[in-house]
């Protein structure tokens, strides 16, 4: 079997997939292995017959990457499953990260460029060396590039490219053919739009930029919660592609309005979860120090919080 399956479809190949409608961070890091193969005695009440891979982006005030994910450890009673940890297009990625046991899987979010720089041909030497890098790494890897580009955060994002939409499909499926080319079979791929398009527009719609089946492994969503429920946020991407693909949720926090909100939505997301079954993987975003951002989007930003959390990541639900 071709070693990108394991995290792809295959991992999620006995899922009961629901019906479906038409229709951000950084440092430089970190090794892995695959996940374990899904128990068929590993139920829920949604009739779940796979586990949910639960991991994280971690980065904590005043710790190393390597100190912030044993405390997780340490509070969790379990590794991060997925080990999530971003990289600039021009950064060499890694072949291995001392702070990541077999236990993990590594997710790279890899920064793009302009669409031009991928479509001309002009970076295809730094395309291939990255897929080298990859394959380098003999162990089935997330690869997640240029996420989020139904947003005008970025400069790979659809509004930054002359609302060429059509532009990210050709790069990323470029990209794509090159990683093969190169022997990456190891790599999985998570393609990652923001949950709401900004600006909302029709042009601007996430299915706009979707490479293809062929091309994606994971349909990833990313989104951060205020006001909103993690269905109003989740639902819309859930129904397009849960038939089709594993869903993971690659970032995701909640902001913290007082009071018991931010425990309410981690215990509401948990629940959302379960009556999802295409549902495969959650990473989130558990960090203090975000540039340009004073929200403590960490999973123990307060007492109850953890709780909660530590109560999501003890269902059987979730891979131990």
């Amino acid at each position: 079997m071709n070693r990108r399956r394991l995290l792809g479809l295959s991992a999620l190949a006995a899922l009961p997939l629901a019906g479906c409608k038409t229709y951000r961070s950084d440092e430089v890091p970190p090794p892995i292995g695959s996940p374990p193969a899904p128990s068929p005695s590993a139920t829920s009440s949604a009739g779940r017959s796979s586990r949910v891979l639960l991991g994280a982006y971690t980065q904590l005030k005043g710790l190393t990457t390597a100190e912030g994910i044993a405390l997780r450890k340490k509070q969790l009673g379990r590794p991060e499953r997925i080990v999530h940890r971003f990289y600039s297009w021009t950064d060499a990625l890694p072949t291995s990260l001392p702070y990541v046991t077999s236990a993990s899987t590594v997710m790279v979010s890899w920064r793009g460029p302009y669409y031009k720089q991928v479509n001309n041909g002009s970076s295809d030497k730094l395309i291939a060396k990255a897929a080298r890098r990859m394959a380098q790494r003999k162990v089935p890897t997330m690869l997640r590039w240029a996420w989020d580009m139904n947003r005008d955060y970025y400069q790979w994002g659809g509004p930054s490219n002359d609302q060429d939409a059509a532009g990210y499909v050709t790069a990323y499926r470029r990209i794509h053919k090159i990683f093969g080319d190169e022997g990456a079979d190891n790599v999985s791929w998570v393609w990652s739009p923001n949950w709401n398009s900004y600006p909302d527009e029709d042009w601007n719609a996430f299915p706009n930029y979707y490479p293809g089946d062929e091309y994606v492994d994971w349909a990833g969503v990313s989104g951060y919660a205020e006001d909103q429920t993690p269905g109003e946020m989740f639902d819309q991407f859930y129904e397009t592609y849960s038939a089709r693909k594993p869903i993971m949720i690659t970032e995701v926090a909640v902001t913290d309005r007082g009071g018991s909100t931010k425990p309410d939505w981690i215990n509401a997301f948990h629940q959302w979860m379960k009556s999802r079954p295409a549902v495969g993987a959650v990473c989130w975003f558990d960090t203090d120090i975000h540039p340009g951002s004073t929200e403590k989007w960490r999973i123990d930003s307060t007492a109850a919080s953890l709780k909660a959390y530590q109560a999501m990541s003890a269902d059987p639900l979730f891979a131990g």
